[in-house]
C-alpha cells in the first residue's frame, strides 16, 4: 500500500542506558544516507523535510523518531524501495556493511564556520560533558525505577498460575496461526513503540495499528506474563513463517510490549500504563492476564506493598525524565552555537541532492 505513515524509534533511554536497535530497523535497505555533523545541523529538518515530500507522492514513509527530544527524528526511510536517511552522530553510531555501495556518508560540517565554533571551543566542551552527566545520571535512575519495578513483580509471580498462562499462549497462537505455515524464511524487525523522552512517557501504538484489522489490548499488572507471551507468539510465527514486528519495552528492552503480524491482520499488545488504551472498534478484544492467571485477592492482599513499591517505582521515573529535560535544555545551549555558526544555504543544497538522488532511484524503477 501507498501513502501510509508510520512512527516509532529505533534508539531508546532506557534502564540499560541508550539501547539500540539500528541494526534491526536499517537492515536490508539498498541505500542508505549516513548523516554526520554537530546538534542544531540541520539533520532533523532535512530529513523530515524530505519524508514530507515522499508523503506527498504517496510513496510509505517511516519515521524514526528522537528519545531525547520530542520535537526531533532520528531518521527516514522509504520501506517499499530499501532507502533511508539516518543520523549517524552518537549516541546511535550506525555500521556500515557497504560503505559507497549501500552507506553513504554525508557530512553537514561542510556548511560550519569552523573560525566561529573554534570561539567556543571550551563553551562546546564543557557543555558536552554536562550533557553527558546528565544522561548517565538518567540511566542510573531508570536501573534504580527498574529495580522498584522488579520488587512490584516479585508479587505477582509468586501469585501466578503459570499452567493458566501457558494455556492461554497457546490458545492465542492457535488462533493467530491456525495450520498455516508459509514456505518462506519468516522476517523480523525490533522496533521500539515508545520512548522515555524529556516531555515524559510517548508511545506511537494507534499509528502503528491503525490499519491492523484485529487488536487485542493486554491488560494486568507487572509481572503477570505479558511479555513472555509476547516472545512466545513472535517465536511460534517465526517457525510458520510469518513475519513479525517486535516491539520492545522503551524503559526495559528485554521486555516485549508489542508484535503485530501483518500478513495476518493482527496486533497484540501490552494495554497497561504508561501505554494504556481501551478498545474503540468492534473488533478489538481485550485479553485479561490479571483475571486469567493471578490469584485472586492479590491487589487487595498486597494493597500496602503494591502502593509503596509502586510510588517508588514512579518517582524515580519521574527524576530520570527531569534529566532528559536538563540535558535537552543544555544540548538547546549547544545547537545555538552551531545554528549561529551554519550557512543553512548549504544544507539545502545537500538536501536537494539527496532527495534528486532517492527521487531518481525510485522513478527509474
Amino acid at each position: 500500500m501507498s501513502g501510509i505513515v508510520r512512527h516509532y524509534y529505533a534508539g531508546g533511554n532506557t534502564a540499560k542506558g541508550f539501547y539500540s536497535l539500528y541494526d534491526s530497523v536499517l537492515e536490508g535497505l539498498n541505500r542508505l544516507y549516513i548523516l554526520k555533523g554537530g546538534p542544531g545541523t540541520g539533520k532533523s529538518s532535512l530529513m523530515k523535510d524530505i519524508g514530507k515530500r515522499f508523503e506527498d507522492k504517496e510513496i510509505e514513509v517511516e519515521y524514526l523518531h528522537c528519545a531525547s527530544d520530542n520535537q526531533s527524528i532520528d531518521g527516514v526511510i522509504l520501506p517499499q524501495w530499501g532507502l533511508g536517511i539516518v543520523d549517524g552522530t552518537a549516541p546511535h553510531i550506525i555500521e556500515p556493511k557497504a560503505p559507497g555501495v549501500i552507506e553513504e556518508y554525508v557530512n553537514l560540517g561542510a556548511a560550519w564556520n569552523s573560525d566561529e565554533l573554534a570561539k567556543h571551543k571550551l563553551e562546546i566542551l564543557e557543555l558536552n560533558d554536562q550533557i553527558s552527566q546528565k544522561f548517565q545520571k538518567a540511566y542510573e535512575t531508570f536501573a534504580e525505577s527498574l529495580a522498584a519495578h522488579d520488587d512490584i513483580e516479585d508479587i505477582y509471580i509468586s501469585n501466578m498460575n503459570f499452567d493458566e498462562a501457558n494455556q492461554l499462549t497457546d490458545e492465542l497462537i492457535s488462533l493467530f496461526y491456525q495450520d498455516t505455515t508459509l514456505d518462506k524464511e519468516a522476517k523480523a524487525v525490533h522496533r521500539f513503540l515508545g520512548a522515555a523522552t524529556p516531555d515524559g512517557a510517548v508511545d506511537y501504538i494507534q499509528n502503528l495499528t491503525q490499519d491492523v484489522e484485529k487488536r487485542y489490548f493486554i491488560k494486568g499488572r507487572a509481572g503477570s506474563g505479558k511479555s513472555t507471551m509476547l516472545k512466545k507468539i513472535a517465536a511460534a510465527g517465526k517457525e510458520k513463517g510469518f513475519n513479525a514486528e517486535i516491539y520492545h519495552c522503551g524503559f526495559d528492552p528485554n521486555s516485549l510490549d508489542m508484535v503485530i503480524i501483518r500478513e495476518q491482520g493482527i496486533a497484540i499488545f501490552d494495554s497497561t500504563a504508561p501505554h494504556e488504551y481501551f478498545p474503540d472498534r468492534e473488533s478489538d478484544e481485550i485479553i485479561d492476564m490479571y483475571e486469567r492467571c493471578i490469584t485472586p485477592g492479590t491487589d487487595e492482599k498486597f494493597e500496602n506493598e503494591i502502593a509503596r513499591t509502586t510510588k517508588g517505582y514512579k518517582d524515580k521515573m519521574k527524576e530520570a525524565i527531569s534529566y532528559l529535560s536538563e540535558a535537552k535544555a543544555l544540548r538547546e545551549n549547544l545547537e545555538a552555537i552551531y545554528i549561529d555558526a551554519m550557512d543553512f544555504s548549504v544544507v539545502d543544497r545537500i538536501k536537494e541532492e539527496i532527495f534528486n538522488e532517492l527521487n531518481g532511484i525510485i522513478e527509474s524503477n
